[in-house]
C-alpha cells in the first residue's frame, strides 16, 4: 500500500515548531490487532502535554489516543467480520509511539470501540479519553442519586459529560466554570449553579448553596487547588473526592488533620491505566449509552490534518468551548 498522510514530531517543544505533516509508511496488522481508517482524530490536553513534555517512545510520535474510522484490515486471529466495522479508539497512543493523527492507525482489535450507525465520528473521536474519564469518575463516586456534587471545570471536555451523567442519576451539580460563556454551556449539560472561580471564593459560594453543609462529593480535575479548599468546609465530612487530575501533578502538599478529621475519602484514576474490569464495564455502558442516545456531544472546533499544531494551539489556549477534532477524511 502506498504511504499515508500523517503528522508527527521527533522532539520536544511548541506546536508550531515540532509537528510535521507529510507522508509515512502505511502500517499493517499484526496478530490480534486491526487497522482502522481514520475519518477523525480527537485532540486532548493530554495529547498537548506529551508533545511538550513528554520523552518520546520510538523516533517518531504520531500523536493522540482518541480517533474514529471504519476497520479496513484485520491480522491474524481477528474475525474478518470485523471487516468494514464503524468503530472509535481508546490508548492509540498511550506507550506507543503511533497514533490517530494519520489516514490510518495499527492497534488490539479490543482498542477499536464499535461505534453505531448514526453516532458521528466526530462524537467517537471524543469517547477515549473524555468520555471513558468521566464515566469511571462517576462510577467511582457511587450512588449520587440526591445528593449535590461538585464537578470542576464544569464546561471542560470531561466535566460536559461528567454532568450528563450525573443529571441522569438524579444528582444535584455545582460546577466551577471561568467565563460566561463557559457556564452557559455548562448549563446547557445541567448544571444547577455554576460558580466563576476566577471571579468568586468558591468555597464561600458553595457554602451558600449548600446552606453551609458543603457538597456530598466532588469530581476534580484539578487536585492542586481542590485539597485547598477540603479543609475549608467545600466538602461536607464523609464526603468523598474522586480525581483524574491535577494542574500541579509533581508536588502536592496537603493538611492531614482535616482530611482525618472529617473522614474525607480520596479515589484517584487514570484513564489510560484501568484495571480491565473497570475498562470492560466502562466500554459496555458507554455503549449504550451512545446507543441509547444518552449523550449530547459538543465540538468546539475542526481542523484539518495540516492544521494539526494550530488544532494543538487551540486546545492549549484553555478558552474553547468543546471537542477538538481533527477531520481526515472529506
Amino acid at each position: 500500500m502506498m504511504n499515508m498522510q500523517s503528522a508527527w514530531y521527533e522532539r520536544n517543544g511548541p506546536a508550531a515548531e515540532v509537528m510535521v505533516v507529510g507522508e509515512q509508511p502505511t502500517p499493517q496488522p499484526e496478530a490480534g490487532e486491526v487497522r482502522v481508517k481514520l475519518h477523525c482524530s480527537g485532540v486532548n490536553p493530554s495529547d498537548v502535554k506529551s508533545r511538550m513534555a513528554r520523552p518520546l517512545g520510538g523516533p517518531l510520535i504520531i500523536p493522540h489516543s482518541d480517533g474514529a474510522g471504519v476497520i479496513d484490515a484485520v491480522g491474524h486471529g481477528v474475525d474478518t467480520a470485523r471487516l468494514g466495522e464503524r468503530v472509535w479508539t481508546w490508548n492509540a497512543q498511550w506507550q506507543r509511539p503511533l497514533g490517530t493523527a494519520a489516514e490510518f492507525v495499527c492497534l488490539p482489535s479490543a482498542q477499536a470501540v464499535s461505534l453505531p450507525e448514526d453516532v458521528s465520528y466526530q462524537a467517537g473521536a471524543c469517547m477515549g479519553i473524555p468520555g471513558l474519564t468521566a464515566l469511571q469518575a462517576v462510577r467511582l463516586a457511587g450512588d449520587v442519586s440526591q445528593q449535590t456534587v461538585l464537578v470542576t471545570g464544569a464546561s471542560s471536555a470531561v466535566g460536559h459529560y461528567v454532568t450528563q451523567m450525573l443529571k441522569r442519576q438524579g444528582a444535584k451539580v455545582i460546577g466551577t466554570v471561568g467565563s460566561e460563556i463557559k457556564a452557559k454551556h455548562a448549563k446547557a449539560a445541567g448544571v444547577d449553579h455554576c460558580v466563576f472561580y476566577k471571579t468568586e471564593d468558591v468555597v464561600t459560594k458553595v457554602k451558600e448553596l449548600t446552606d453551609g453543609k458543603g457538597v456530598d462529593s466532588i469530581i476534580d480535575m484539578d487536585f492542586s487547588t481542590t485539597i485547598q479548599w477540603m479543609g475549608q468546609g467545600v466538602m461536607r465530612p464523609h464526603g468523598h473526592l474522586v480525581c483524574y487530575g491535577s494542574n500541579q501533578p509533581a508536588e502536592v502538599s496537603l493538611s492531614f488533620r482535616p482530611m482525618l478529621f472529617n473522614s474525607f475519602t480520596l479515589s484517584f484514576f487514570l484513564v489510560y491505566d484501568l484495571t480491565p474490569t473497570d475498562r470492560s464495564v466502562c466500554l459496555s455502558q458507554l455503549g449504550e449509552m451512545l446507543k441509547q442516545h444518552q449523550l449530547t456531544h459538543s465540538i468546539g472546533a475542526e481542523f484539518k490534518l495540516d492544521q494539526v499544531a494550530l488544532a494543538h494551539e487551540t486546545v492549549e489556549t484553555g478558552k474553547l468551548v468543546g471537542n477538538v477534532v481533527i477531520n481526515l477524511c472529506d
